[in-house]
């Protein structure tokens, strides 16, 4: 039986938990890998990566690390030129940075504001503009970015994250914007809107928070890593061929059903 992402080739930056547990990247990884694809796994620190890579490489998967810092563009063209160096080609990418810091719009320090657009904004840009020409020499390609319910719904989000929400908000412009620059060379831009899923990241908000970000959820179940990664094995796949310049929720309903009763 061959894989769903046999002959793909990806490379996601961001792949590996900040803590333990499985976080979006890891299981993008994982279920990228299981369905054939050749998968790069792109990390500042090479520690957790490696340990991704022997997990995926147990499996039976192929994978590699690369250690860089995609915020940099000559780390953004290295990712890539080792990427077809290794394996001849670049088909996919997953731009998964991101990070947050506290604070309404009146409250953050310059400098914090800037860093938190770099980590979830600049990223996806450097990563995208690296990986476009190595897809158009693969005569196609899939790029998906990584944004929140956070900077889709504001509402429903944590009011006290300004430059996070924002940052993640101008992802569905990039998302956009290169769908429709590429549209007619068979390169693909999605986004995938992260909901209340519980990961490394939040880990940290304790038992009480964990347990309020479920119940405003209106299918009433607790979202995981492996949710956001069966969504990214569609959109990398050839059965999203069709499938360009969407904003995907993957968030039990909780944007589609805002007026749910919480």
């Amino acid at each position: 039986m061959t894989g769903r992402l046999d002959g793909k080739v990806v490379i996601i930056a961001g792949a590996a938990s900040r803590g333990e547990g499985v976080g979006t990247g890891h299981a993008m990884a994982v279920l990228s890998a299981r369905e054939g694809a050749k998968v790069v796994l792109v990390n500042r620190t090479a520690d957790r990566a490696e340990m991704l890579r022997e997990e995926i490489t147990a499996e039976g998967g192929d994978a590699m690390v690369f250690m860089g810092d995609v915020l940099k563009e000559e780390d953004a063209k290295a990712m890539v030129a080792a990427t077809e160096e290794r394996y001849g080609k670049v088909t996919g990418l997953v731009n998964n940075v991101g990070g947050g810091h506290p604070g309404t719009v009146a409250e953050i320090a310059e400098d914090d504001w800037d860093r938190v657009v770099q980590i979830n904004l600049k990223t996806a840009m450097q990563g995208t503009k690296a990986a476009i020409p190595a897809m158009l020499r693969a005569s196609g390609g899939s790029i998906i970015n990584i944004s929140s319910i956070v900077g889709w719904a504001g509402m429903i989000a944590d009011t006290g994250t300004a430059a996070y929400a924002t940052a993640k908000a101008a992802l569905h412009g990039l998302t956009h914007s290169t769908a429709a620059n590429y549209v007619t060379q068979n390169i693909r831009c999605n986004c995938i809107i992260v909901g209340t899923v519980e990961t490394p990241m939040v880990a940290h908000l304790g038992e009480e928070a964990l347990q309020r970000r479920v119940d405003m959820v209106p299918m009433q179940t607790k979202g995981t890593g492996w949710d956001i990664g069966h969504a990214a094995v569609y959109l990398l796949s050839d059965e999203a061929r069709w499938v360009t310049a969407v904003n995907l929720p993957v968030d039990g309903g909780l944007i589609g059903l805002r007026t749910w009763p919480r």
